[in-house]
Parts: C-alpha cells; sequence; structure tokens
C-alpha cells in the first residue's frame, strides 16, 4: 500500500483525506459492516447515530480511498460528559480512578477499515492524522475488550487500557476504555 508523497500511484493506493461522513454515510456503514459483522438492523440504528454525531460541535471525518471508493474512515470529536458514550463508560473509569481522562480528550467514535485494506497501515494513518488535528490533549476510544488487531495498533500508538469489561447496553460482547496522549506514538 502507497500513500500519497511516496513513489508513483498505483490503482491501490490508498488516499486518506478528509470525508464529508453525513453525505458518505451509507458508504462509510458498508465499510463497517464488512469489518465488523453487522446485519441491516445494526446498520439501520449506527446510521441515525453517525448522523446525529457529525451534529455535534468539533466533530469531524477522514476517510480512506482507493480508486475512488471508500475502504476505511474514522471519526470523532472533543469529549462531553453529556453524551451516552461518556454516561456508560464513566461508571467503570471512575472506579480506576480514571474518569479524569473525560475532560480535555478527543474520542475516537468509529474507525474501521475495509477487510482487504487491513494490516496495510490504513488504519494507522486514518487515527493519527484525525487526532494530529485535535487540540486536546489526549485521546480515549473503546474497543471490543479482547486481544484482536486493533487492539494491537492502539497499543502500538500509545493506548493503554483505563477500564476493561465494560459493558454497553445491547452490546453482546463486553469493551475496553483505552487513552494515549496526543501526539500518539510513531512507531
Amino acid at each position: 500500500m502507497r500513500f500519497p508523497g511516496h513513489g508513483h500511484r498505483h490503482p491501490d493506493d490508498v488516499v486518506i483525506g478528509p470525508l464529508d461522513l453525513s453525505a458518505h454515510v451509507d458508504e462509510a456503514l458498508a465499510v463497517q459492516a464488512l469489518a465488523f459483522g453487522l446485519g441491516a438492523d445494526e446498520v439501520a440504528v449506527r446510521r441515525q447515530i453517525v448522523l446525529r454525531h457529525m451534529t455535534y460541535p468539533g466533530a469531524r471525518a477522514l476517510g480512506a480511498t482507493s480508486a475512488g471508493r471508500l475502504v476505511g474512515f474514522v471519526y470523532g470529536m472533543p469529549n462531553n460528559r453529556t453524551h451516552w458514550w461518556s454516561t456508560v463508560v464513566e461508571p467503570y473509569l471512575r472506579a480506576r480512578d480514571h474518569d479524569d481522562w473525560l475532560d480535555r480528550s478527543f474520542v475516537i467514535t468509529e474507525l474501521h477499515v475495509h477487510p482487504h485494506y487491513q494490516n496495510r497501515g490504513a488504519g494507522r494513518s486514518l487515527i493519527t492524522t484525525i487526532t494530529d488535528a485535535a487540540t486536546e490533549p489526549r485521546s480515549i476510544l473503546s474497543a471490543i475488550d479482547t486481544d484482536s488487531p486493533a487492539r494491537g495498533l492502539y497499543r502500538s500508538l500509545g493506548y493503554e487500557d483505563l477500564a476493561r469489561q465494560v459493558l454497553f447496553p445491547s452490546a453482546p460482547k463486553p469493551y475496553a476504555v483505552m487513552g494515549a496522549p496526543l501526539p500518539l506514538r510513531r512507531r
């Protein structure tokens, strides 16, 4: 996989850039459905959530495209303790004396890459690019609480577990909340 500015362009090049997520929500959710194994009902619910999130102050998104096709995306926003996610994770963070992470943090709300493009640098480029533009001194996110390539990526960038076995309503598996100082660690 080549990124812009790194040699000659090839048809399989991935370009990272701004994404109007509201206008491309269905393309993005198709990537998320493949990457995360979502069914049609879950996609319909997430569609409304994404559209609502993109109206929040400071919310922004980046896309990864190849040959003009969206193959990955990330979006996030400055954390707000009144948002649903924060209200769910706050007791878990407070129990570990980490609830201060809910202040002055940029939340990675979603990061997904099409399976064909995973493990080739697109996810790393998406998350580092979006957090490089954050004015907050740190970043937080949640990920399924298992050893996975995604959690390995987050750890390599400097994210550490702040709370584990976090249960979200209607989620079948527990999550870990992770945090990292910004800028994220480079290899």
